[in-house]
């Protein structure tokens, strides 16, 4: 079996290279931050649901096994999802680009870039772990 047959590494892969297509938009967006009427793009968030037909389709469910444990159930609603906020600034240039906020998405997508590097990184040593070969 090819490394790349296997679900992990496919996804991670694909992860990546969404990465590196929304880094060169964020430039993009960087670079044009004075452009008259210039509109900043993004990416639609990755979704490793997409991904999710090959990997195992176990579940695994809570149970309260006393009255007093609290419930952690899913549908109780998203008390904690993120909510997309969309940029309303205009500039004098007449563009919705703030080099604030562009600069940040910058920030943590290299940030989830490099977590997903070294995830990566780790999986393969455990495999030639797994394998017996000392890296």
């Amino acid at each position: 079996m090819g490394l790349m047959n296997m679900p992990v590494f496919s996804a991670l892969t694909d992860k990546m290279r969404w990465h590196q297509t929304r880094q060169g938009l964020l430039a993009e967006n960087v670079a044009n931050a004075e452009t008259p009427g210039y509109r900043g793009r993004d990416l639609a968030q990755y979704d490793f649901a997409d991904r999710q037909a090959g990997f195992s389709s176990a579940a695994v469910t809570t149970t309260a096994t006393q009255p007093m444990h609290f419930s952690v159930s899913s549908s109780e609603g998203g008390a904690f999802g993120a909510q997309r906020m969309a940029n309303f600034e205009i500039t004098p240039e007449g563009n919705g680009i703030t080099l604030e906020d562009e600069m940040m998405k910058v920030t943590t997508n290299l940030m989830d870039y490099q977590a997903a590097t070294s995830l990566y990184q780790k999986s393969i040593k455990i495999l030639r772990t797994a394998m017996g070969k000392q890296a």
